[in-house]
């Protein structure tokens, strides 16, 4: 089992460059194999969109709560660390240009000696994908001809790609990734589509906010999607959210999760510490 953490958004100022590589290092410390961060490009103050994770629907990240770009907070932290892997949990695909994001992935892979993992997801507010002047309603379809376009540009030394939201003819990204087969794609999300998507297209599978019945439902369907397209189940790593505690891991583990990822809480460095040796002592010394 290996084991990820969050930082504390709201709680913490992780828009804080001090803050951020104290973070990074703290997390690399202590032995967690990953750094996850979120993203929303901007957060409307009123929206009518319903935030799927929580039966209020509302997020908890609020207009007021300070989410940095992931990738330059990423990029930022990795300058301060060595073998912490640094993950977005996750980036708001359809809401970027993905020749664009190809050469940002490439680029933050090969600066930090291979440790990026590019989690993806297809957005709940609409209100953000309006603003930003995307289409909210094929945001699916989307996504899917951006995985290609980015491992096209990746793959290829000299990319070719005709599609119907994008297309070039004969070109080069580079730098490309230091990781042989380009950035591992984790695909998030809590329906049947994201699953299909992870089966289909993902190196990893990271369903969200999901019950022990609902996590089985959605592994047999991502599992069935990945036969079907003649890949392999057992290679799509699975990753999950949960509590910090061993009953929660050892539960995870049961199932064959392959990455548990926890929030940190604590909005002084020394309280995170503090929970951060609960954590290992309780739960990442058992494994």
């Amino acid at each position: 089992m290996k084991f990820g953490v969050i930082p504390p958004y709201a709680i913490a100022p992780v828009e804080s460059g001090e803050y951020a590589v104290a973070f990074a290092r703290l997390a690399e410390e202590y032995g967690f194999e990953s750094l996850w961060v979120v993203e929303h490009v901007i957060m409307a103050v009123d929206y009518e969109s319903v935030y799927p994770y929580d039966p209020s629907g509302r997020s908890p990240f609020t207009a007021e709560v300070a989410q940095p770009d992931p990738l330059l907070w990423l990029s930022y932290v990795a300058a301060a660390t060595e073998r912490i892997r640094l993950a977005t949990g996750v980036l708001n695909l359809p809401q970027r240009n993905p020749v664009i994001l190809a050469k940002e992935c490439a680029s933050l892979d090969r600066l930090s000696g291979g440790r990026l993992e590019l989690g993806i997801g297809m957005g709940w507010v609409r209100e953000e994908a309006e603003a930003l002047r995307t289409n909210f309603d094929d945001r699916g379809r989307r996504a899917d001809e951006y995985v290609e376009v980015m491992r096209t540009l990746w793959r290829e030394p000299v990319a070719s790609f005709q599609g119907d939201y994008v297309s070039f003819d004969k070109v080069v990204s580079e730098p490309r990734p230091v990781q042989t087969d380009g950035v591992p794609i984790v695909v998030g999300g809590h329906t049947k589509a994201s699953a299909r998507r992870a089966g289909r297209l993902g190196n990893g599978f990271y369903p969200l906010g999901v019950s022990p019945e609902r996590l089985a439902e959605l592994r047999e369907i991502m599992a069935e999607s990945a036969m079907e397209n003649g890949r392999d189940p057992a290679s799509i790593d699975i990753t999950c959210v949960g509590l910090p505690d061993l009953q929660t891991a050892e539960f995870y583990a049961g199932v064959g999760v392959d990455r548990m990822v926890v929030s940190a809480s604590g909005r002084e460095l020394d309280d995170v510490r503090r929970g951060f040796d609960k954590f290992r002592d309780g739960v990442m010394t058992k494994f």
